[in-house]
């Protein structure tokens, strides 16, 4: 059995009287343990795919599966929870809390989950222990990236989903 399965999955925004398609009945399958790329020209879905898959919206029509759970028909209620417990989210744009250090960052993620990564150790994983007293506006864009990382990691997840993970990393 699949891990994750979009089934005619469609998400249709209404801009005016204008209708745009962000997803068109999409339909695939992906195993456990499996790594996918998304690639596709900006404005394609992507984004709204791994939003919808991570519980942060809904589709407008279609099945959407997870580890046999079909979350295309949870609740908002639901849908909280499922992204507490089983989604880590690498945001596009970090979404890091600035008056926040980076440890007190990774450490609120950690603090909604039964078992978290202890935060020193996530962020010496990503080469950042040093930086944990830092705030986020101290950092490069590389750092701040590393910081959502470790944040999503420290979690635990069972899926993790990442929205342009390396744009701002060096190698």
């Amino acid at each position: 059995m699949a891990y994750i399965k979009f089934d005619q999955s469609s998400k249709i925004y209404q801009s005016g009287a204008q209708e745009v398609r962000a997803n068109d009945q999409l339909s695939f399958e992906l195993q456990a343990g499996e790594l996918t790329i998304i690639v596709g020209a900006s404005g394609a879905g992507k984004s709204t795919l791994l939003n919808i898959l991570g519980g942060m919206d809904t589709n407008t029509s279609g099945q959407v599966w997870v580890a046999g759970h079909e979350i295309s028909a949870y609740s908002q209620q639901e849908l909280t929870t499922y992204r507490r417990l089983a989604v880590g989210f690498v945001f596009q744009f970090y979404n890091l809390i600035p008056n926040l250090t980076v440890q007190e960052n990774v450490e609120l993620a950690a603090q909604i989950v039964p078992e978290a990564f202890a935060a020193p150790k996530v962020l010496q994983a990503v080469g950042l222990k040093q930086r944990a007293g830092n705030f986020p506006a101290e950092l490069s864009g590389g750092e701040q990236q590393r910081v959502a990382i470790a944040r999503a990691i420290a979690k635990k997840p069972a899926l993790l989903l990442c929205d342009e993970p390396t744009g701002a990393l060096d190698y």
